[in-house]
C-alpha cells in the first residue's frame, strides 16, 4: 500500500478518491477548521494539521508521520489568482503557496506528485507561472506532464474540468487515465454515456436508510418572484436570452430589462438554471444558488451537490450549510481522483519497462497536449 499526504486538503476529495483505489492517507493539512473537521471525520486513520502551510515545518510533519515512507504528495494550492472566472491576478499572494508545496516535496522526495489546479493555469497569460512550476519540479528530479481532465469522462455526473499536473522521479512520461465515458451520442467512441444527475441521486444520496447533509429547509428559495419563475422552467433549461424568457415565462414574470441594450443582448450567466435529471451537471461551485433541483422548485441540498461531485453517501460534511457548500464546491471529485490514482499505480508497475524521456516540455508543447485525452505509454522493446 502506498502512503501519501494531502496538502491543502480541504474536505478531502483527492484523499477520498485515492483511498478508493488502495492508497493510504497519512496526513491532511488545511487552514480551514471546518474543512479539516470534515476531513478527519471521514479519514479517521489519518493525522491532521490545522494551519497555514507557510508556518508548518517539515520537522513537524516528520514528527507526525514518523518513519513511514511518503510515496506521493498531492494537493491543490489555492488558485483563485489563476481562475478563468476571477480576475486572473498573477500577483495574488495565494499563487505563491505553490512554493510551500514545492518545499514539502523537496524535503520528502516522494516518487509521485499530483498538483491540481484550475484550467486558467494553462492560459497564455500564465505562461511564465506554468513554466516556473514545471522548471521547479524538473530541478528536483521530477518528470512532469500537464493535462486537463474533465470529470464526466471518469464517472462523475458533472462536466468539471481541472488541470492535473503529474510528476514522477523515474524519468518516464506520466500516465493519465483513459476516458471511460464519452461526451454524447455523437461521440464515436464505444463508451457509455456519462453518469447523470438522476444516477447521482439514486446511488449517492442515501446510506443505510439515512441521508446526511440533506436539510431541505436550507434549499428553499426565499425570494417569492424567483420561486414563481423557477416553477415554469423545464429541466435542463434557464433564462439567458430574450428567446428563453419568451419560451418559458408568462409576461407577468418577465425580467425588467431592455434586451436590446444590455451587453450582447443576453445575461452574463444563465439565470434559473435547472438541472436535467437525464444529463450530467455543469460545474458544482461554492454557491448553492447556481443550480436548481431538476423537478422541485428549490436549490440543491449540500448532499445533492456532494452526490454530483461523486462523494460517497456516508461522507459527512461539517459546519454550517454555507461552509458545507464551500467544502463541496472546492473539492476535487473523488471519482476523478480515483482514476488518476489508478493511472499512477499503473505507472508504478510499468516504470521499469517504460521508455525514458529527457525532453523538458516548453509551454507551447504543454498547451498543445493538455486537452488530448488519449495517452499511450511507450514500452521498451524486450
Amino acid at each position: 500500500m502506498k502512503n501519501f499526504i494531502d496538502l491543502f486538503s480541504g474536505a478531502g476529495g483527492i484523499s477520498c478518491g485515492l483511498e478508493m483505489v488502495g492508497f493510504n492517507c497519512l496526513l491532511g493539512i488545511d487552514f480551514d477548521q471546518y474543512s479539516l473537521e470534515t476531513f478527519q471525520a471521514n479519514h479517521p486513520h489519518s493525522q491532521t494539521i490545522l494551519g497555514d502551510l507557510r508556518e508548518i515545518t517539515t520537522e513537524s510533519i516528520q514528527d507526525i508521520i514518523g518513519n513511514q515512507t511518503i510515496d506521493l504528495i498531492c494537493g491543490g494550492p489555492p488558485c483563485q489568482g489563476f481562475s478563468t472566472i476571477g480576475t486572473n491576478d498573477q500577483k495574488d499572494h495565494r499563487n505563491f503557496l505553490f512554493f510551500e508545496f514545492l518545499r514539502i516535496v523537496e524535503n520528502f522526495k516522494p516518487n509521485f506528485i499530483i498538483l491540481e489546479n484550475v484550467t486558467g493555469l494553462l492560459a497564455r497569460r500564465n505562461e511564465s507561472t506554468l513554466t516556473l512550476i514545471i522548471d521547479s519540479f524538473n530541478q528536483l528530479g521530477y518528470t512532469v506532464d500537464v493535462k486537463v481532465l474533465s470529470a464526466h469522462h471518469y464517472g462523475v455526473p458533472q462536466a468539471r474540468r481541472r488541470t492535473i499536473l503529474l510528476g514522477n522521479r523515474f524519468g518516464v512520461n506520466n500516465i493519465y487515465p483513459e476516458k471511460r465515458f464519452k461526451d454524447s451520442e455523437k461521440d464515436p467512441d464505444i463508451l457509455p454515456l456519462p453518469h447523470t444527475v438522476e444516477w447521482a441521486f439514486n446511488n449517492l444520496l442515501e446510506f443505510e436508510g439515512k441521508t446526511f447533509n440533506h436539510d431541505l429547509k436550507t434549499a428553499q428559495i426565499k425570494n417569492e418572484l424567483e420561486r414563481k419563475r423557477i416553477h415554469y422552467i423545464p429541466q435542463g433549461k434557464g433564462i439567458r436570452y430574450q428567446k428563453d424568457q419568451l419560451a418559458y415565462l408568462p409576461p407577468a414574470l418577465w425580467y425588467d430589462v431592455d434586451w436590446k441594450n444590455i451587453r450582447e443582448e443576453r445575461f452574463r450567466e444563465t439565470k434559473l438554471k435547472r438541472l436535467d435529471s437525464n444529463y450530467h451537471s455543469g460545474t458544482i461551485n461554492t454557491n448553492k444558488t447556481t443550480y436548481y433541483h431538476p423537478t422541485e422548485d428549490r436549490y440543491l441540498t449540500p448532499r445533492e451537490a456532494a452526490a454530483i461531485q461523486s462523494f460517497p453517501p456516508n461522507y459527512i460534511f461539517y459546519g454550517t450549510s454555507s461552509q458545507q457548500w464551500r467544502q463541496i464546491g472546492n473539492a476535487v471529485p473523488p471519482l476523478l481522483a480515483a482514476s488518476v490514482g489508478e493511472a499512477i499505480l499503473k505507472l508504478d508497475k510499468l516504470k521499469d519497462n517504460l521508455e525514458k524521456t529527457y525532453a523538458t516540455p516548453d509551454f507551447q508543447a504543454v498547451r498543445s497536449q493538455a486537452f488530448n485525452y488519449r495517452f499511450k505509454e511507450k514500452i521498451i522493446a524486450q
